[in-house]
Formats: structure tokens, C-alpha cells, sequence
């Protein structure tokens, strides 16, 4: 896969669109922000890692000035824009473009699944720690991973072509066959952290006290009865290990929602708790403390 459309300029976005472009990938990142646009074709993105600062030029576009065929669409949104966003490119579409979702929450490969032929779909999570410094800086703490699927059984030959691009970037990516467990297990994961970072607005490095852990687990103990209830299995261990390391490693990471509050944005509250509460109710259980820690973020909300 060698032309790619990444959808979002935020954090995850440019990141994802910088370790591409250095890689030698047609990058195209589309954003609807005038002023991030400008900045990203006349300063490129500014990004710092653990292998040093550097520029990298990216082109930077609306969506309806990208012309295809391209290989991949990656969707970077926040999750309430993705149904409006991947509409935008529906022209990729019918090229035979691949779109992938590393988005926050739920239900996000549902709403590309509504605009691209489903077994054209991909998911993924990461865990990838970066903070946006507007207009187009990324800084980078730590490393991090992606893991990637299909959206169904048809579309996993594209899954492993979109992995060898972002290993080709040094992305760290693996094929997940149990896509849709990891994606629970990332909602449970952000359940926990980002709400409770928002709520009190201090990075996760604050969230590690005895208090914090007991709270953690207990949105994580509620998101694995959820899952369960609709037939996905997550792993325990696993997600009470991603919890610890970064509470231990991430101290100084700010997670996305926080970054929107203190940026008087609104937060992902509704499609990462807030989907959680749904699914709970849907299967005739509660989640409430899961679903306290939504309102509370609610409260928060201009």
C-alpha cells in the first residue's frame, strides 16, 4: 500500500501520517481545519520521538480535493465525526480503496461500513502515546503498538498489506484474528484511564495511587461482563497488564480527552463509556461506575 489518505489531523493522525511519509508513502492528510492545513503544507509536521525531533513535508488537503485511486484511508477523527467524515470520501470508495479505523470507542467500522464494501474494512487499535501541540506538533512518550483485523474473514489479506506499510514505518503492528475483543479491551482500557484523567485533569501519571487502581479495574471488570454478555471474550490479564504498564510508563502522558477538555473540546465520553453503558443496558446489566464516570465527564462538557 503506497498512497495513503489519513483522515484527521490530531495527534494520531499526523503521527501515523509522519512515520508514514518518512517511510516513502504517498501521504495525503486531510483535515477540515483551514488553518492546520496551511500550516501542515507550509511547515510540514513537527514531530519529537524517542529518535530525536525532525520535519517531515505532508500534503495536506479537504476531502473533496483527494483524487483517487488510493490504496488505504485511514480514519482519525474523533469518534462522533466518523459517520460525516468517511462520507466525505465516499469517491475513495468506489476507487477500491481499503479504509481502516484506529479510532477511540465503538462502533466506528460499523459507520465505514456504511460508505465502503465491508469486507474492504479494517480495525485496529493502538496505544501509541502522543500529545498534539496545535498547529501540526507531535510529541511522542514512549513507543507504542498496533494491533490489526478485519471487519470480516474477507478482508484479512488487506489487513496484512496495511501492517507491512505501518512496519514498514516502524509502527510496530501485528494481525489480531480476535479484532473485536481487542477493541473492547481498548475501550475498557480508555473507560477507565482517560475519564478518570479528565474528570481529575492530570496525565495518567495521577492516576496511580490506590484509589485510582481500585476504580481502573473495577470500569474494566464492568467492560468484561459487557463484552461477555454479547459473545466477545476478553482477556483479563491482558487488560489488567496494558492498565499497569501505563500507569508505570506514561506518567506524563495526557490522554486524548483530556487534551480536548483543556482545549474546551468535546470528549469521546459518549462512544467510549457512554457505548459501554449502552451495550450494558442492551444486555440487561449495569455498569455504574462506568457510567458515573461518564457523567461526571459529561458535567464537564461546554
Amino acid at each position: 500500500m503506497q498512497k495513503i489518505v489519513m483522515i484527521g489531523a490530531g495527534a494520531m493522525g499526523c503521527l501515523f501520517a509522519a512515520r508514514l511519509a518518512r517511510a516513502g508513502r504517498d501521504v495525503t492528510l486531510v483535515d477540515v481545519d483551514p488553518a492546520r492545513r496551511a500550516a501542515i503544507t507550509a511547515d510540514g509536521i513537527s514531530l519529537r520521538d524517542t529518535s530525536g525531533d525532525y520535519h517531515v513535508p505532508v500534503r495536506a488537503a479537504q476531502a473533496q480535493e483527494v483524487i483517487g485511486p488510493v490504496d488505504l484511508v485511514i480514519l482519525f477523527t474523533k469518534a462522533m465525526h466518523s459517520a460525516a467524515a468517511i462520507q466525505s470520501v465516499v469517491h475513495l470508495a468506489q476507487g477500491g480503496a481499503a479504509a481502516l479505523t484506529l479510532q477511540n470507542g465503538l462502533g466506528n467500522a460499523e459507520a465505514i461500513a456504511q460508505v465502503f464494501p465491508a469486507d474492504r474494512v479494517l480495525m485496529g487499535v493502538t496505544d501509541w502515546p502522543a500529545d498534539f501541540i496545535p498547529p501540526q506538533r507531535v510529541a511522542v512518550h514512549g513507543s507504542g503498538h498496533v494491533w490489526l483485523g478485519s471487519f470480516q474473514a474477507a478482508g484479512a489479506d488487506l489487513a496484512h498489506q496495511a501492517i507491512a506499510a505501518l512496519n514498514d514505518a516502524g509502527m510496530q503492528a501485528d494481525y489480531d484474528a480476535d479484532i473485536h475483543a481487542a477493541i473492547w479491551e481498548k475501550a475498557a482500557f480508555n473507560a477507565a484511564l482517560n475519564a478518570l484523567s479528565t474528570i481529575l485533569g492530570v496525565p495518567v501519571g495521577g492516576l496511580d495511587t490506590e484509589a485510582g487502581r481500585r476504580l481502573a479495574l473495577a470500569v474494566a471488570e464492568e467492560s468484561i461482563a459487557v463484552a461477555a454478555a454479547h459473545g466477545i471474550t476478553m482477556d483479563r490479564a491482558r487488560l489488567h497488564a496494558k492498565i499497569d504498564f501505563a500507569l508505570a510508563h506514561h506518567k506524563g502522558h495526557k490522554p486524548s480527552m483530556l487534551q480536548d477538555r483543556l482545549a474546551g473540546r468535546p470528549t469521546e465520553i459518549d462512544a467510549i463509556n457512554g457505548e459501554i453503558v449502552r451495550a450494558a443496558q442492551q444486555a440487561g446489566l449495569q455498569a455504574p461506575i462506568t457510567a458515573a464516570l461518564a457523567d461526571l465527564v459529561r458535567m464537564g462538557e461546554a
